[in-house]
């Protein structure tokens, strides 16, 4: 089993995390820039976030065979923060790196006024940089943030193609499947989806543009309930070939709309401990 954890905030995690990813099958993984718990007080605490988004964690993630790209933005909940909004004037400089493969997360948190400005102008800056959008829902009223959010997305002239509107459940599964947008589901203890609710997702809507992470971060998270997820369809009765597509071949086409997917020699690579040397056996096949 092959994995590609579209959104996870590995930033959070420990080297021990890498470790038992690369083991259960993570190949890559790609970090949303996000919220890291506390108020920044300035701007310039972005610039040392990015700079280890594109620099230290690609690295940390290297040693043990997983390749790291991210997605870069102001999120939503600091949207609101007046001392981050110049934030918006740092993202051209990294939107031009190659380990940027969207702009991400953005979208809302408490659906106010500063929230949709921001995403707008960030929409439009994935529209300028030909990146796809990497779209967060608020975790409260899901159904009337979802159909905001769609509407912005659509007066954005963004191809719905090139969106993915994450953290969906039940009820909100629909209306972004009938936009054109791709679907993201966040498998996290106690709230948003499990694998079991996951499968039966999978059932009714099939594969096809379905995106599945763990948005593993500082909270209680797991970064193998991806792994879960892909033992549940197959003890459910998909296929070999459908866990690879939602657990792989999904993450990689969309993803790959950025044309900065270097996925080559991931096969080839061996992940080996940085303490012994000796090679990480890789789960499945």
């Amino acid at each position: 089993m092959r994995i590609f954890d579209p959104h996870i905030h590995m930033t959070s995690r420990t080297t021990d995390d890498y470790e038992r990813m690369a083991a259960a099958g993570v190949r890559a993984v790609v970090e949303p820039a996000f919220w890291l718990g506390q108020p920044r007080t300035s701007a310039a605490s972005f610039t040392d976030y990015f700079d280890s988004l594109i620099g230290w964690e690609p690295f940390r993630a290297g040693q043990f065979g997983v390749r790291h790209f991210a997605t870069i933005a102001l999120n939503p909940k600091e949207a609101n923060d007046p001392r981050c909004r110049p934030v918006l004037d740092l993202l051209p400089r990294y939107l031009d790196k190659d380990a940027v493969v969207a702009v991400g997360e953005i979208g809302y948190d408490s659906m106010t006024p500063e929230e949709d400005e921001a995403f707008a102008a960030q929409l439009a800056l994935a529209v300028a940089y030909d990146l796809p959008a990497l779209v967060h829902t608020p975790h409260r009223d899901k159904a009337r943030g979802c159909e905001r959010t769609l509407a912005v997305v659509a007066e954005s002239g963004i191809d719905a193609g090139r969106v993915v509107v994450d953290h969906l459940n039940e009820v909100t599964v629909k209306l972004v499947r009938d936009s054109g947008c791709w679907l993201g589901f966040s498998i996290y203890p106690d709230t948003k989806m499990t694998p079991q609710r996951m499968v039966e997702l999978l059932r009714e809507y099939g594969t096809e543009r379905m995106l599945v992470n763990s948005a593993a971060d500082w909270g209680r998270s797991d970064p193998l309930l991806t792994r879960a997820t892909g033992e549940a369809m197959l003890a459910a009765g998909f296929s070999d070939d459908d866990v690879d597509q939602v657990l792989w071949r999904n993450p990689v086409e969309f993803y790959g709309q950025s044309g900065r997917l270097d996925l080559s020699d991931l096969d080839a690579a061996a992940a080996v401990d940085p303490q012994t040397g000796n090679s990480i056996l890789r789960g499945g096949s």
